[in-house]
């Protein structure tokens, strides 16, 4: 029985005790806002750094995201598995008599090299394409049925033309979306006919749109370009003859693991076939990702140094402002520690004042912050992504610093000697 009465007392003293610290919570959280509602102008003035600083964090890395993704689109677009070689003409040195990319080499990589699935070759040439009245500059591309696969190119009508069709040099092509677009506006296109350089081909497909990809420092945009079979390009399209047997080579690798590995073999085997002459060059995407991946990671923490250094220029905001506020508000501090309020009442006070601040700030911030992604993005052709962590970042660090930059003014203030706060004019 004692033991129910102990057991009793205690969760009575509990509750009373939680119930008189909620009471004092809710008397420092008013008087707290009381105080910044009676000094509207300093209140605002002072959230402008914390206000400015989320906003900036939040763009900032918003467009660094943005441009994240982009790249990784773009680069995905090549291939990760694949290895692109290209004719290049050498920058000095140049012998008429080098052996330029050619089929030979093509087969040579592939039977040499185990960790090689597919190699197709590239004829690409550009050319005046027309339908009707409407005529367009494009890139005409010579490949084999392999080469959309590798490319992940999806149609959107009809379909790929196939080995027959490449054997047989038939005159068929396949259109790009833009291309498509501005050939066909929005008439059907898929079995009609249209003119590639004097020569009639048949539209058998269309394909999907795809992201523009960088090649090396060459924009890649296969939506503005017709593809037809390499051998009817070669049989059927007139080139100039001192043009490689081939332009390009891709090669699809087995696995991702082996990219890299692959692509040292590829330039030995090359290099060794073409007596040293340096007239190619290879262009690994998966490398290019990882080049760019380090690039963004270095341009997010450069920004997101710039960010916090104007969160910090806030937080000082706060506590030069803070102190003032002391100062202007001495005589009622005095007067509320002469009716009983302890040192720990004063210090809640301004505390609850700094983080009422910082936590406003960065609310507003954050609402700027989206409005100037969305900005970007309207005005610019630059995609910005807002993601969850980094408004979680923005809110925890103004917190931090509303905490940090408001417990010294506070603590001070909570210091106030009672009587020589009564006596201050």
């Amino acid at each position: 029985m004692t033991a129910n009465i102990l057991k009793k007392l205690t969760q009575f003293n509990g509750n009373l005790l939680r119930r008189e610290l909620s009471l004092i919570a809710g008397e420092v959280l008013k008087i707290s806002i009381k105080g910044l509602q009676e000094h509207k102008t300093r209140t605002f003035l002072t959230m402008l750094g914390i206000i400015f600083g989320v906003a900036s964090v939040i763009s900032m890395l918003a467009i660094g995201e943005g441009a994240r993704r982009k790249t990784m689109s773009q680069i995905q677009a090549l291939g990760l598995n694949n290895i692109i070689v290209q004719h290049s003409e050498p920058d000095h040195n140049f012998n008429k008599n080098s052996i330029v990319l050619n089929y030979q080499d093509l087969r040579g990589v592939k039977n040499v090299i185990p960790t090689i699935r597919t190699a197709v070759p590239i004829l690409q040439e550009e050319m005046e394409v027309n339908f009707a009245v409407r005529f367009e500059e494009a890139e005409v591309i010579g490949t084999e049925p392999e080469y959309f696969q590798m490319m992940s190119m999806n149609l959107n009508k009809g379909g790929y033309f196939s080995h027959y069709d490449n054997l047989m040099r038939n005159r068929v092509c396949i259109l790009g979306h833009d291309l498509l677009i501005s050939l066909f506006n929005a008439e059907e296109a898929v079995g009609k006919k249209i003119r590639i350089n004097d020569v009639w081909f048949t539209v058998i497909g269309t394909l999907e749109y795809q992201p523009v990809s960088v090649a090396g420092n060459t924009e890649v945009n296969l939506n503005k370009r017709v593809f037809i079979p390499i051998q009817t390009m070669e049989s059927r399209i007139d080139r100039e003859p001192t043009r490689p047997e081939l332009d390009q080579i891709i090669l699809q690798v087995t696995n991702s693991e082996f990219v890299t590995t692959t692509s040292d073999f590829v330039e030995k085997v090359l290099s060794r076939r073409h007596n040293g002459d340096k007239n190619f060059k290879l262009i690994v995407p998966e490398q290019l990702l990882k080049q760019s991946e380090e690039t963004q990671r270095i341009f997010n923490i450069v920004m997101g140094a710039i960010a916090g250094i104007s969160l910090l220029v806030g937080g000082i905001g706060i506590m030069n402002i803070m102190l003032a506020s002391i100062l202007e508000r001495t005589k009622e501090i005095g007067l509320r520690r002469s009716l009983g309020a302890t040192k720990l009442d004063i210090r809640n006070q301004f505390l609850v004042e700094a983080i009422i601040i910082s936590l406003g700030g960065g609310i507003v911030g954050i609402i700027l912050g989206y409005g100037l992604s969305w900005g970007v993005t309207a005005f610019s052709d630059w995609e910005t992504v807002v993601s969850l962590w980094s408004v979680l970042l923005s809110v925890g660090v103004s917190s931090l610093v509303g905490i940090l930059f408001g417990f010294f003014p506070a603590k001070k203030a909570a210091e106030l000697d009672p009587i020589e706060a009564l006596r201050y004019e």
